[in-house]
């Protein structure tokens, strides 16, 4: 691999990505929920930082742009939307190419969770960070977007090759799992589930996912055949997740 993923825990449940093209020695930061912490790990591990690629608005997730560029003079890139909230040297949007060191990055429209959001797939690495699009066994949250446009984005995702590795913005999994197990009783869900809350008990992360993994135990990626054995009326596959996605926002588990 020519790429070094740094990953850390930040905030309440935010987690930070520092990415470096080990060719070229090119540091990118994947959103900025945290930006002192996000500066003492580059200054830990003596790497230099390029750019800021944010996936979307939130203040979790841009909040940091301005004090680390002022630390580090690194070029800002992201969807317009960044630039309500925060600094943005350059607005990207799906169909884009980035290009980080040796690496071409290709820019999918992801939105749902907010109208343009983003997500990042280094394509020779097979590595996406998808910012609070797609979680492990979840997805994000219709705060500004439709459940079509929703189901568009997460089908987006889920035609990559089954082997990329996904890096979310959040360690949601325990609830996601929990929500899960309420409505797809598929025994490999429970294995993972099972998986999923030994882990948190001994404090380990459990991002980053795969999407095989999540084609196979994602209620959201799921939702057409769950939302059909639950007898929840709908007349699309749009209109299945937009069902199961009601459901979780209604879990009390």
């Amino acid at each position: 691999m020519s790429v070094t993923v740094h990953q850390f825990a930040c905030l309440q449940d935010n987690y930070g990505y520092l990415i470096r093209d080990d060719v070229s020695g090119q540091v990118a930061c994947i959103d900025t929920p945290d930006a002192a912490r996000i500066l003492d790990e580059l200054d830990r591990l003596k790497w230099p930082l390029h750019y800021i690629l944010n996936t979307h608005w939130h203040p979790d997730h841009a909040g940091g742009n301005e004090a680390i560029r002022a630390a580090t003079s690194c070029t800002i890139i992201g969807p317009q939307e960044v630039a309500r909230v925060a600094p943005l040297d350059r607005s990207v949007t799906g169909g884009d190419v980035i290009q980080f060191g040796a690496n071409h990055v290709d820019v999918l429209e992801v939105g749902g969770h907010t109208h343009g959001h983003i997500a990042y797939y280094l394509r020779d690495e097979h590595l996406a960070f998808v910012g609070d699009v797609l979680f492990p066994m979840g997805c994000g949250r219709l705060f500004e977007g439709t459940a079509e446009q929703m189901w568009a984005s997460l089908s987006r995702l889920a035609a990559l090759p089954k082997h990329t590795v996904v890096y979310s913005a959040h360690e949601y999994t325990a609830g996601n799992a929990q929500f899960a197990l309420s409505v797809d009783d598929d025994p490999v869900v429970r294995k993972r589930a099972e998986l999923i809350f030994a882990a948190r008990a001994r404090g380990e992360p459990t991002v980053p996912t795969t999407i095989d993994a999540e084609l196979a135990t994602n209620p959201f990626l799921r939702a057409p055949h769950l939302a059909g054995r639950a007898g929840l009326a709908h007349s699309s596959d749009a209109e299945a997740f937009g069902a199961i996605r009601r459901a979780k926002d209604n879990f009390k588990g």
